[in-house]
């Protein structure tokens, strides 16, 4: 590939935040948000994790996935309308991410206890949902972690009535490192193209996932880790643990009766 086409300038423009995301782990600037996840797993805290549009994979990417943390749940705007609260004429609406009268509707759909944290992803950390519910979970007394673009919410108003952005709430701010707009490549007619923020939370998201796990290694307690469900016993692993619990992790399962 020549070093000169869109695909190789998006490759350099990767390789450079992943190289300075493992720089800020190898010096402890992700220590604060990994005792964050290790705190909660040690005291039977649930990983609370929420994003809207694309911010949403970082959530997927924290909660219920293989090599992730089984007390791990994603909070999800549809859920909103799966369980009642809003119309389905909402769903995939830049109001619906946008409103901040969402965020105690969705908060309070959940079985969300005190020992749980919050990892909030946004790389805007302006729409009223996103504020709204860190504003929400703080006030709860909940630890939050916030994964945004200081470049890019800096420079933007926010849609919350408080006036603040995602960065101004969060005990714990960790900076995605996408540019205003996310996208990096220039293709000298039109906007830019190649955004970055999805990767990069996706690797932030994994080294608060190692972090937290070697962390509970170190104090020989064994990590509650999600097996790939399409590997023998994988789903019997998973299950068990699961079991612990219910629909703390999916508000939609059916507890048995004790």
């Amino acid at each position: 590939m020549s070093a000169h086409t869109p695909g190789a300038q998006f490759s350099t423009e990767i390789a450079r935040r992943l190289r300075e995301l493992d720089r800020l782990a190898a010096t402890g600037g992700l220590d604060d948000a990994v005792e964050i996840l290790a705190c909660a797993l040690r005291g039977d805290g649930v990983i609370q994790t929420f994003g809207t549009g694309h911010s949403e994979a970082f959530a997927m990417e924290l909660a219920g996935r293989a090599g992730g943390f089984i007390p791990s749940h994603a909070l999800r705007l549809s859920d909103l309308v799966l369980m009642g609260r809003y119309d389905k004429k909402w769903l995939g609406t830049p109001e619906f991410e946008r409103s901040p009268d969402v965020a105690d509707a969705l908060y309070e759909l959940y079985d969300i206890r005190p020992e749980d944290c919050f990892v909030i992803a946004s790389n805007s950390g302006a729409n009223g949902s996103t504020v709204g519910l860190a504003l929400r979970a703080k006030a709860e007394g909940h630890a939050v972690i916030a994964v945004t673009s200081l470049a890019h919410s800096s420079r933007v108003e926010s849609k919350h009535p408080s006036g603040k952005r995602l960065f101004e709430v969060a005990d714990v701010v960790i900076d995605n490192l996408a540019p205003f707009g996310d996208a990096t490549v220039d293709l000298s007619s039109g906007p830019k193209v190649g955004p970055v923020s999805s990767i990069t939370a996706a690797y932030i998201a994994q080294h608060l996932t190692l972090g937290a796990a070697a962390a509970l290694t170190a104090e020989d307690l064994r990590p509650p880790v999600f097996l790939s469900a399409n590997i023998p016993g994988g789903d019997e692993h998973n299950v068990s643990l699961e079991a612990r619990y219910g629909r703390r992790l999916n508000p939609f399962v059916t507890v048995p009766a004790a």
